[in-house]
């Protein structure tokens, strides 16, 4: 038996391209590593993270069960395209094994071995599953097209727009399992079998075709059939589909501890080009709901980048919120390509800038435990004269780090892009601490706290926000608060709850001193306030018609104080709701017994 026919060269074309393209591609990622990530590489080889990261390919890769838990429609689309096809082709080659045995048979004799096969005889089982397959993934395929056309009805407010490589590759994606349909039906037609599917689709064919008309069609269909999988294969490489080949070493990576840094690296490929451009980053992104603003979402910023067509001001458009990154069922470390982005576009620093941290130190107070108030919270001092109520009351002696001002954290200099000029703060707060020589660092500010803990070099000295140090008081006894009647809502800070996991300790807080009512969007879900450090392309108009759509939800709970546990959020908030904003530690100061 030979397994070739000219319509198979299409096929065998677009085969060999988007292999070669893909061993390229991955070479040049995996050869332009660091070599500590090479090294981490090697060394999780053969270790237990590699059965990890097996099964997580099987479960995200192929079964997507991250789509699945935010909308189960398109998980089912996803899961469908992938495993259905993926089962396929496993199928396909234990269907041959089981016809031929094991005697080598070239790529194209599996893909249209129903073509070559009519001389055998049929085996009904295989037939069968054969068609289950092809419909389970027939079934994905109309979901495909149901999605493009009516995505409301699928759960999605908006869908992507395509660059032209994704537009052809989803063309002949959207043909290739018809086409097989069509083809081996036509075959069955003139050869009889199949199953179900293909068997009772041919069975037609032969009752209403002329013998002449069906051997032109099953040319022209297998034809068909070889072209539109060659040109998928092609375009694949250069469309959003080159997710379905490098999703597989990402989660790999990932799991031999590799990570995006605040500099463009070569791992940040795999992520970039693990982007499938599903959109459902777009939907809870508040500068498309809220204001509209539809062509900066993560999905057109990872598809930007990895075009070489980013510009500053699609980098710079974004709330770094983390809403978008919690939904990504890729789980791309979406913040960090962002940043690196930034430093590599805006990135140049100013020497001169920095004269006046020479010898600079306004700290005050002596003690063990550091307040750092950070600049927002000087900017909402009722925070800060609230925190020394707290410290008062506990008995604590407390070193102030910039009570009388000081050289910002760093973190706000660093989401701008300009990463070095940010180290330099950076290495001088840490210089101080130690020179302070304090054991616990307080901060009432979680851009504070999230760069404390993941960018300062603070062994020894534990960072807490003051949502867990109060909490931690409490429950030592060392403060005690008064429960009364009012009701509160609390408001998740972006860089408390997704960004430092932060989300029961505030909670435990208020419900010591009052009943607590939660909004519609909370914990992993709350909405960002507007105001956040990481965006300086929206106007303050736009900033506050944010702020005024969270404060409707907050408001809706019938709270008759909205609390939060950060001092930019204080301030965003309380331009777009009449009512009365608190800080976590003003209600707890004014509930001290």
């Amino acid at each position: 038996m030979t397994f070739f026919a000219p319509f198979c060269i299409p096929f065998m074309i677009g085969a060999a391209v988007m292999f070669i393209v893909l061993l390229w591609k991955w070479g040049l990622w995996l050869y332009r590593l660091p070599l500590a990530d090479k090294k981490r590489i090697l060394f999780g080889l053969p270790t237990r993270r590699t059965f990890s990261a097996i099964g997580e390919v099987v479960g995200e890769s192929l079964l997507h069960r991250r789509i699945f838990r935010v909308n189960p429609l398109l998980g089912y689309m996803h899961m469908s395209l992938a495993f259905g096809w993926f089962l396929l082709i496993a199928l396909g080659w234990i269907e041959t094994v089981a016809y031929l045995g094991f005697r080598y048979v070239p790529l194209q004799g599996h893909v249209f071995f129903k073509y070559f096969s009519t001389g055998l005889q049929h085996k009904p089982v295989f037939d069968f599953l054969m068609d289950l397959l092809l419909l389970f993934v027939l079934s994905g395929v109309a979901l495909a097209w149901g999605k493009r056309f009516f995505s409301k009805r699928m759960g999605m407010r908006r869908t992507t727009k395509h660059v032209p490589g994704d537009r052809i590759a989803l063309s002949a994606l959207w043909f290739v399992f018809p086409a097989r349909l069509i083809a081996e039906s036509t075959t069955c037609a003139l050869y009889g079998g199949g199953g179900f599917l293909t068997g009772s689709l041919g069975g037609w064919m032969a009752a209403h075709m002329s013998t002449f008309v069906l051997i032109n069609l099953e040319s022209v269909a297998w034809w068909f059939y070889s072209s539109c999988l060659g040109v998928f294969f092609v375009a694949l490489p250069f469309s959003r589909y080159m997710h379905i080949f490098t999703e597989i070493p990402l989660i790999f990576l990932r799991h031999y501890k590799l990570r995006s840094t605040e500099k463009e690296g070569a791992f940040d490929n795999f992520q970039v080009e693990a982007c499938s451009r599903c959109g459902i980053c777009i939907d809870p992104c508040q500068l498309q709901s809220v204001l509209g603003i539809d062509n900066v979402q993560s999905v057109y910023f990872l598809r930007d980048r990895r075009y070489k067509m980013l510009r500053l001001q699609v980098a710079d458009n974004c709330l770094m919120c983390g809403r978008c990154a919690e939904k990504c069922p890729v789980d791309i470390d979406l913040n960090t390509l962002r940043l690196n982005s930034r430093d590599t576009m805006r990135n140049v620093p100013d020497e001169k800038r920095y004269g006046y941290f020479k010898g600079l130190d306004r700290s005050s107070g002596e003690g063990k435990v550091g307040y750092f108030a950070g600049c927002m919270t000087l900017l909402t001092p009722r925070t800060m004269s609230a925190m020394e109520k707290v410290f008062q009351a506990a008995g604590e002696e407390v070193w102030w780090a910039d009570r009388e001002g000081g050289v910002c954290c760093g973190r706000p200099l660093k989401l701008a892009g300009e990463t070095d000029s940010a180290r330099k703060m950076m290495r001088y707060n840490t210089e101080l601490f130690r020179k302070h020589g304090i054991t616990t660092l307080v901060t009432s500010c979680p851009i504070c706290l999230k760069v404390f803990r993941e960018d300062y070099a603070l062994e020894g000295v534990e960072v807490l926000h003051h949502s867990e140090y109060i909490l931690r008081l409490m429950k030592a006894g060392r403060l005690h608060v008064g429960h009364g009647s009012t009701r509160y809502t609390y408001h998740d800070p972006c860089e408390l709850g997704r960004g430092s996991g932060i989300y029961d300790d505030p909670r435990a807080v208020i419900e010591a001193v009052g009943e607590l009512l939660e909004p519609a969007e909370t914990r992993e879900n709350a909405p960002c306030c507007g105001s956040s450090v990481a965006n300086t392309a929206i106007s303050d108009g736009q900033q506050v018609q944010i702020a005024k759509s969270v404060a409707g939800q907050l408001e809706a709970t019938g709270a008759e104080v909205i609390v939060t546990a950060c001092p930019l959020c204080k301030k965003a908030i309380g331009r777009g709701t009449k009512g009365e904003v608190r800080d976590l530690a003003e209600i707890v100061a004014a509930n001290i017994r």
